[in-house]
């Protein structure tokens, strides 16, 4: 156990955030420095469960009770260790994770939780300072290839363990640059690309070989893959948007956020994507911005929004407002849907709950200039005579996603689909395709980081048992596994 008393005395305590003022003038991440000593307080918090629900809260299976008495006694290269005994990239997840450990803590029962997520994420931080973290390079090869389609966290994941046990690897990546949503997806101010960078040229040294730019069913055939490789991987994620199919959704100015979020962060990349105005393609600078979905997605756009000098920014939620604590509804240790505020929320924006958008309003130049929505009611109909009209110059649709896009890759493999439409698969990941697995959002449809990470974990161990006939790679998950919530 780390400090016996340290969730008797030490209350929880998190990084300050820059102030909002200050920290919309640039991209970089929000939090200032915490002091490793702080840290270890915060570690000491840990009250090393006989039943540490912490375990089942984390789809990785992280030894959390571990890592937090291994900092609390400032032994933070085993800390390192054991962290990464579980997890490929603790500083992905230590950025982007809602952290449903922290949820399940048990002292969360009756007190705030544990802060494991930022115990991970310094732990992680101080192992790239220190050089601690270098590359795996296995010892011998096995002689069989594998092709990995899509560099997201589960393509990254899978990757890396089948690389690590000595198979040739190749991670083919539509975009220009590897790392899929971590590259061009996530903004830069939740997780700078230096992070995702470093592991990638990690996984290089490791022998992991990457071919972005190639559009695997266009730019190589499926038929080509499946020629080439021992084993397929398609880790593409689920990229096809969710639409709203309004009557005014033809003007210009309405986009899906995914169309919009990779433009800020070519930007950051030091492409040259800007017109003479010195703006990118799809810009909120200046313009009254409508965000129509109220997660993830739709708090990075209200973050880009306000860099980008928006007028004024709405985020438009279909359902009613979250509680503000647990209710019996969802009792601990599930993942609670209660009302939260994030960084991009602190910085400015309207939050409207329980409205439908009915139609998009425009110009005589065929740009939308305004919607309409109305309230709804539990069945999500709209109630008469609540209709008003928000100005908006750009609408920005983060509703999610359907599932993985169909096209040349699917159609060329001919993988059969789930009735959700996302790739089906069986209980060691295998498509309906001999020698093609999936894993991460493409077969789970859409999740988090940490189910994409311990998916590909998963999956790279029965690809290794496949072609090996036995594996040591661990198996974090089952493809039915499903969270606590």
């Amino acid at each position: 156990m780390a400090d016996p008393r340290g969730f008797l005395t030490t209350p929880r305590e998190t990084p300050p955030r820059r102030p909002v003022d200050v920290r919309i003038m640039d991209w970089r991440e929000v939090y200032e420095d915490f002091a490793h000593e702080r840290l270890q307080k915060q570690a000491g918090r840990c009250m090393d469960c006989g039943i540490p629900f912490c375990h089942q809260g984390c789809p990785l299976g992280n030894l959390i009770p571990e890592w937090n008495d291994l900092v609390w006694r400032d032994d933070w290269r085993e800390a390192m260790e054991r962290l990464h005994a579980t997890n490929n990239f603790p500083e992905f997840t230590g950025r982007l994770c809602p952290a449903p450990c922290e949820s399940a803590c048990v002292l969360g029962i009756n007190q705030d939780p544990v802060t494991i997520k930022q115990v991970e994420v310094e732990i992680v931080d101080r192992a790239w300072d220190e050089g601690w973290i270098t590359p795996q390079v296995p010892e011998r090869l096995s002689g069989k290839t594998i092709a990995v389609v899509g560099s997201g966290p589960a393509g990254l994941a899978a990757a890396q363990q089948l690389t690590r046990v000595g198979h040739t690897v190749v991670v083919f990546e539509r975009a220009d640059r590897v790392g899929g949503l971590l590259r061009y997806g996530i903004p830069e101010f939740k997780m700078e690309k230096r992070h995702l960078d470093l592991r990638i040229q990690q996984m290089r040294e490791e022998g992991t070989k990457f071919r972005p730019g190639c559009d695997v069913g266009t730019d190589i055939t499926a038929d080509q893959l499946r020629k080439r490789y021992d084993a397929i991987v398609l880790a593409g994620g689920s990229t096809a948007s969710r639409d709203l199919p309004v009557p005014g959704r033809e003007f210009n100015g309405v986009h899906f956020a995914m169309d919009y979020l990779p433009w800020a962060n070519r930007l950051q990349e030091g492409d040259p994507v800007a017109g003479e105005d010195g703006q990118p393609p799809i810009t909120a600078a200046g313009k009254d911005v409508v965000i129509i979905g109220g997660g993830d997605t739709g708090a990075d756009c209200l973050g880009t929004a306000h860099r980008q000098g928006a007028r004024s920014v709405t985020q438009l939620e279909i359902l009613a407002r979250p509680p503000e604590q647990r209710n019996d509804a969802m009792p601990w240790p599930t993942y609670p849907m209660t009302f939260r505020v994030t960084s991009a929320h602190e910085e400015g924006g309207d939050r409207v709950y329980a409205v439908g958008t009915q139609k998009f309003l425009g110009d005589d130049d065929g740009n939308v200039r305004a919607l309409v929505l109305t309230e709804v009611d539990e069945k999500f109909q709209p109630i008469e005579g609540t209709e008003r009209e928000v100005p908006a110059q750009l609408v920005l649709l983060a509703m999610g996603f359907t599932g993985p896009e169909k096209g040349p890759l699917l159609d060329g493999l001919g993988v059969d689909l789930d009735q959700r439409g996302n790739v089906a698969r069986d209980g060691e990941w295998a498509t309906s395709v001999p020698g093609v697995f999936v894993c991460g959002d493409m077969g789970r449809g859409q999740s988090l980081i940490v189910w994409a990470i311990a998916e590909g974990r998963a999956c790279a161990a029965a690809v290794d048992r496949h072609l090996m006939g036995d594996t040591q790679l661990p198996m974090p998950v089952q493809p039915t596994d499903r969270p606590i919530a």
